[in-house]
């Protein structure tokens, strides 16, 4: 069942000034992967169109106006999110683990790299992490994890690291959507009375 079936919406606790239904935590199916995919869409929709501008010299000046590299942004998605969390910690690809140190810093794009191809690495990165997730069960831990990066902190299934990365990858959405306004005044999310 979807949160678009569910037929007895509890709308006394709804906000009344936004259009969008409230659904009580024992309505909501949030327990499978598949659905927890199509938060994000399957391409990654959210950042994707979020930082696809009029022409990458619009990118580059809205973006410097407020401190966001679009590329370099996208390209962490790609790398230090997609890459790191599915296939090194979840699945443990040797390759990648071993190629961390090689990594460059995935926020620094080359000026003659195209938007094209950075946009390509991340839609590759999410079909390699949605394999992933698609067969590995919610509660599998993590094959390897970086105790040298983060001290106590640590993520225990693939659950939790699904929560992570739509988390982080919500959170860079949101900064590209608010350079792309700048860019063309185009908004992804319009909430309206």
């Amino acid at each position: 069942m979807s949160i678009d079936e569910v037929d007895d919406v509890d709308d006394t606790t709804r906000d009344r000034r936004h259009p969008v239904r409230y659904y009580p935590p024992d309505k909501q199916q949030v327990s499978s992967a598949p659905l927890s995919l199509s938060f994000q869409g399957p391409d990654g929709d959210a950042p994707d169109e979020a930082a696809r501008g009029e022409g990458e010299d619009d990118q580059d000046a809205a973006g410097s106006a407020v401190g966001v590299d679009l590329p370099g942004t996208v390209q962490h998605l790609a790398l230090d999110v997609e890459r790191f969390w599915f296939r090194g910690v979840v699945a443990g690809e040797q390759t990648v683990i071993d190629g961390l140190a090689d990594t460059p810093a995935a926020w620094h794009v080359a000026a003659e790299a195209p938007a094209a191809a950075v946009f390509d690495v991340y839609r590759q990165e999410i079909e390699r992490a949605t394999a992933i997730i698609t067969a590995t069960p919610l509660e599998a831990a993590p094959a390897w994890w970086p105790a040298d990066h983060f001290g106590d902190f640590r993520l225990h299934n693939l659950r939790e690291v699904m929560l992570h990365v739509l988390t982080e990858t919500a959170c860079h959405a949101g900064h590209l959507d608010a350079v792309r306004e700048l860019i063309d005044g185009r908004r992804w999310l319009v909430l309206t009375e």
